[in-house]
């Protein structure tokens, strides 16, 4: 039996929805990042994942490889040097209204162990919405300046950055630190950014502030930053020699440095202060001289920052919560029907173009064929859309229907792709098509993925590329991906190639030959193994040869902590099917795929299996296996030969007797916390 059959049509649903924010929300991202032609703005761009956020959060174990909640930034453009942060930039996770904040405060009490009457201080401040920036001071003197980039590695603009007057070049005062990375935002004010766009001709105009102050930083030539008049504000810092207690004091300093800072901040610490503060803001928006899209609450005592660490790409200790969305009305022209990688069958509808909020729309996704009757949406309806909670705008209702609309829509009982029979699975809401291995769509998806920048990352491989040479026979699997030098002569010669452009393309073929153990397992679209997971089974299997012996015996992967039953069976149901595993032994021969390095850290707790059991009364669970991972350590479910420490906690149950019977170090929480300076 097939293992989706084991996922309820709602849990079907929902990983299908993920996997397809993810490959659309890393397409924006990388516009929006790389290329700064982004085609929707950044206020979309926060909306695409915000349906990804809500079904993350009700549905945990669907999260996928590339999660949105784990890419922090595009990837680096070729047309600036590499600059390496101290300390890695990360994304804000989102909140869209006051349950969501509730929720993110709630999280944080129950991971520092702290009552819901307990007060925790926060700093409440507009999010502009321009381009993030890292500048790097040493004894005062600013030394270099870089976008986020990917978060760890950005693009290298000091000498654009010295351009800006807001910018000092050596900090005013005194008692600055030996080194600190302070972070901000560069942006246009609202006026400027309208002087700007009225001296180019149009299809050279910005289609909002943020893509115009990116694109004037990110110029080869200073002299045309030099005439953009681009400000700074700060909002935070990332690694620095000295130690802050809280934001408040860092706030004073960047003041005495003549480092400019948002006047706007206010302290806050109650959910009615910080509601009743973004809504102040929120009527003042249309007032304020630059654009911001929501209110940034971060919590204010740098300690608690620490403890909190983070989760993927998002601290803990801080979230946006963002402005409500925008709403249109248009008429429906077509319904199309499009094949994921997965073989999902999703509806889109084709829209009448609409402008909402300066974003050109003709698309809008309806989910499902459940969603369609629901709602009975069809051809010529006038419908109201909205720009909140999906990959592309999401149909909210039905507005008029006419005499003149379209037929019900069926959902097609054969695949649009490759025409095989479709299926709908007990209890899922998607209808799926059920030729998984020669369906095209499916197939071009897989390797879209396999390529993609979280996996091999073969630069200059999209789907234009891949389906010009499926087309022509040149590539079948992931292994002819590494053959393609045989058929140079050919494609040199095909439209839209050349000497330069294949040999680009080899060059980045053999770049990726050398992969992390984690990136290759994540490569290959294992349902329900995202990055995290990756890294989990590279973590225990240290190279792929341990790995394909190992999944004989289950109770091995029974056993890795934050692996759920539904990845476990799919990864054992991967490497059951011989062509799968095949593909992968031949992969580890042509790839150098690197082992999984241990911890870097030198600590009795790198590398050993920690196993927690009882209830902890100073740290919570989430926060004692926080510390434990950052140690270098692997967390286990359960007490075997090969566990090195037990953590204990108030009634601990068999699994204590177990680690006596065997010998096994078991230390109290107190124990615990005193070893690891928690």
């Amino acid at each position: 039996m097939n293992k989706t059959n084991k996922l309820s049509n709602e849990e079907k649903n929902a990983l299908y929805q993920l996997k397809r924010l993810a490959k659309k929300i890393e397409k924006h991202n990388e516009l929006y990042h790389k290329n700064d032609s982004p085609i929707i703005t950044d206020r979309e761009f926060d909306i695409l994942v915000k349906q990804n956020n809500l079904l993350e959060k009700k549905y945990p174990n669907l999260v996928i490889k590339n999660s949105p909640n784990k890419m922090t930034g595009g990837s680096i453009s070729k047309k600036f040097e590499k600059s390496i942060h101290k300390l890695p930039m990360l994304s804000l996770a989102n909140a869209f209204n006051e349950k969501d904040l509730i929720e993110f405060i709630a999280r944080i009490k129950k991971f520092l162990n702290y009552g819901l009457e307990k007060k925790i201080n926060f700093i409440c401040e507009p999010k502009i919405d321009g381009l993030s920036i890292n500048l790097y001071y040493k004894n005062g003197k600013l030394i270099s300046a870089s976008t986020r980039g990917d978060g760890k590695i950005g693009e290298n603009v000091t000498n654009n950055i010295l351009t800006i007057k807001d910018i000092p070049l050596i900090l005013s005062g005194s008692n600055h630190p030996k080194e600190i990375e302070i972070r901000g935002e560069i942006f246009l004010n609202k006026k400027d950014f309208l002087i700007i766009n009225d001296k180019l001709e149009d299809k050279y105009k910005f289609s909002n502030p943020r893509n115009a102050a990116a694109g004037s930083l990110r110029q080869l030539n200073t002299n045309i930053t030099k005439t953009r008049p681009l400000k700074f504000l700060a909002h935070g810092i990332g690694a620095v020699s000295n130690n802050y207690d809280n934001l408040s004091t860092l706030y004073h300093n960047l003041k005495k440095w003549n480092i400019p800072f948002n006047n706007l901040i206010i302290n806050s610490d109650s959910i009615k202060g910080m509601m009743t503060y973004y809504k102040k803001i929120s009527d003042q928006r249309n007032n304020i001289e630059y654009d911001i899209d929501g209110i940034v609450f971060k919590i204010n005592n740098i300690v608690l920052q620490n403890r909190l660490g983070f989760v993927g790409k998002n601290p803990r200790w801080a979230i946006a919560l963002k402005f409500s969305a925008e709403k249109s009305k248009t008429v429906i022209k077509k319904i199309d029907f499009q094949v994921g990688r997965t073989g999902a069958i999703t509806p889109v509808a084709r829209l009448d173009v609409v402008n909402i909020g300066g974003v050109i729309v003709s698309n809008a996704t309806l989910h499902n064929f459940d969603e369609i009757e629901k709602k009975d949406i069809r051809v010529g309806d006038l419908i109201e859309i909205q720009r909140a909670g999906d990959v592309i705008p999401q149909i909210t209702k039905v507005i008029d229907k006419p005499a003149t609309r379209g037929n019900k829509i069926i959902p097609p009982t054969n695949c649009p792709i490759c025409d095989s029979k479709t299926v709908k699975e007990k209890e899922e809401a998607v209808l799926r098509c059920e030729n998984i291995m020669g369906c095209e769509a499916q197939i071009v998806g897989r390797l879209k993925h396999f390529v993609g920048k979280k996996s091999l990352n073969i630069d200059g491989f999209g789907e234009k590329q891949i389906l010009q040479l499926r087309k022509l026979g040149f590539i079948k699997n992931y292994i002819d991906i590494f053959k393609i030098n045989k058929f140079e002569k050919k494609i040199i010669n095909l439209e839209g190639w050349g000497r330069t452009s294949y040999r680009n393309l080899i060059n980045s073929i053999e770049k990726s030959k050398e992969v992390e153990f984690n990136k290759f397992i994540y490569s290959l679209g294992i349902r329900f193994v995202g990055e995290t997971i990756s890294m989990l089974l590279a973590r225990e299997f240290i190279k792929t040869e341990i790995l394909i012996s190992s999944l004989d015996k289950k109770i091995k992967l029974l056993n890795i902590d934050g692996l759920g039953p539904k990845a476990i069976n799919s990864i054992t149901s991967y490497f059951q099917n011989k062509n799968n595993k095949k593909i992968v032994c031949d992969l580890n021969k042509i790839l150098k795929i690197l082992p999984y390095q241990k911890s870097e850290y030198n600590n009795e707790f790198s590398g050993k299996n920690i196993v927690f059991t009882g209830a902890l009364s100073k740290l919570s669970r989430e926060e004692a296996k926080h510390i434990a991972i950052r140690l270098g350590a692997k967390i286990l479910n359960s007490v075997t030969k090969k566990t090195d420490f037990l953590i204990c906690g108030d009634k601990p149950g068999s699994k204590a007797s177990k680690a006596k019977e065997l010998n096994i170090k078991i230390l109290s929480e107190n124990e615990w916390i005193s070893k690891t300076n928690a």
